[in-house]
């Protein structure tokens, strides 16, 4: 394929996600979304005359002094946030048994976030990690910014397999110097402690856990021998999927792994939800908005 062939094809696809993911942040989640996200708090806007019924706290003595009758301080919300999402692109993303692959739901799910985010007047950066930061795209406004960014999430290939969710994060607390609102999008296929920089960046940020997971992690289908290829060490195992014990054995470290999991977003703080690749995002991303609106 040349490579005019190759940037159409790509075009296509950025096309593709764009008209879907627009559509659903226009349609279902920009209301959610800005109810869901506040702004960072209340900025002062004008001085008005006192009427009744305003807080007595409100009142601005100096300009009270000057015109010897009071007035009030209005405040407005700031809406304007940083949104910054925190891309997994480990060796484990091309993991998918469903229908789609645990990268391409993470393209998606990104996407629909980035929309709702520039609607909402606010910008958006991304950090891609493996067990290693392999980009930074600094917060900016704008579409042409957003489809950059999916053409990266479908294209960009990482120089490294494994995952490091503690690097990321004190990335995100180096890197991002205002509060921003961060989604960390992974399968959480770590097993390194990341329970501790994931405190540290919640009490900096607002961040939000959004666990990538497939049906095949969790329960392993009876299909005789098969081969098991760790994506991450690229090391590849037989396994006989037919062995009840096997399977049960499977499902329980499948089990402990979420707990702990669980366990760790609840000590941190941090708010999470779970997205499946074989079912619909938009009921988990919803019932998130809601729960937090």
């Amino acid at each position: 394929m040349t490579k005019s062939n190759n940037t159409s094809e790509l075009l296509k696809k950025v096309r593709k996600i764009e008209i879907k993911t627009r559509g659903l942040s226009n349609q279902i989640f920009s209301g959610e979304y800005h109810s869901a996200f506040k702004g960072r708090g209340m900025a002062f806007s004008e001085v008005r005359e006192y009427q009744h019924g305003d807080e007595i706290r409100t009142i601005d003595w100096n300009v009270t002094a000057r015109f010897n009758h009071p007035y009030v301080k209005v405040f407005e919300e700031e809406r304007e946030m940083t949104v910054m999402l925190l891309v997994d692109i480990s060796g484990s993303k091309e993991f998918g048994t469903q229908l789609k692959s645990k990268s391409e739901l993470t393209t998606e799910i990104c996407a629909v976030l980035a929309f709702s985010a520039i609607q909402n007047n606010d910008k958006v950066g991304v950090i891609f990690f493996s067990d290693t930061i392999e980009k930074f795209i600094p917060p900016k406004k704008g579409k042409s910014h957003i489809l950059m960014i999916i053409r990266d999430l479908l294209e960009f290939e990482p120089t490294s397999k494994g995952t490091a969710i503690a690097l990321a994060v004190k990335y995100l607390t180096n890197v991002i110097k205002r509060r921003s609102t961060a989604f960390l999008i992974s399968d959480f296929v770590d097993d390194k402690n990341f329970e501790e920089p994931l405190k540290i960046a919640n009490k900096k940020h607002d961040l939000i856990a959004l666990h990538i997971y497939d049906k095949a992690e969790e329960e392993l289908p009876n299909l005789g021998l098969v081969p098991f290829l760790d994506a991450e060490t690229s090391k590849i195992k037989w396994i006989n999927s037919s062995d009840k014990a096997i399977r049960q054995e499977y499902k329980i470290e499948s089990l402990k792994r979420k707990a702990k999991l669980k366990n760790i977003f609840q000590k941190s703080g941090v708010d999470n939800t779970e997205i499946r690749t074989d079912e619909n995002y938009v009921k988990p991303l919803m019932n998130l908005f809601k729960r937090r609106g």
